[in-house]
């Protein structure tokens, strides 16, 4: 009956240290769905930005190329101006717009 009543008390802590191990496990697979989310949207943040980056490196090999060959077309090349100039708009609106410009 003593060895029975033992036996009986380590199935209860047996039984509580299992429902603590299923609670920490259900936890953990709440965790591992947010941070498997979390991951998958970093990772299509992180496509999208580097399509961006391609795009723009893209753009800019353009323009460079478009400016080597303008220089190369060009017999006369333009004095250095400001940083910033100012052109009336050809739709019709008589307000100056700022536009940045190149310099050489």
């Amino acid at each position: 009956a003593e060895k029975n009543l033992k036996l009986e008390e380590k199935i209860t802590v047996l039984q509580q240290q299992n429902e603590e191990l299923r609670a920490r496990i259900e936890q953990n697979t709440v965790i591992t769905r947010q941070l498997s989310e979390e991951n998958a949207n970093l990772q299509e943040y992180v496509e999208k930005e580097v399509e961006e980056k391609k795009k723009l490196s893209r753009t800019n090999e353009e323009l460079l190329w478009k400016l080597q060959e303008g220089d190369a077309v060009s017999p006369v090349k333009l004095p250095p101006t400001s940083s910033t100039s100012f052109y009336r708009c050809s739709s019709g609106n008589s307000s100056p717009a700022k536009v940045k410009t190149l310099r050489r």
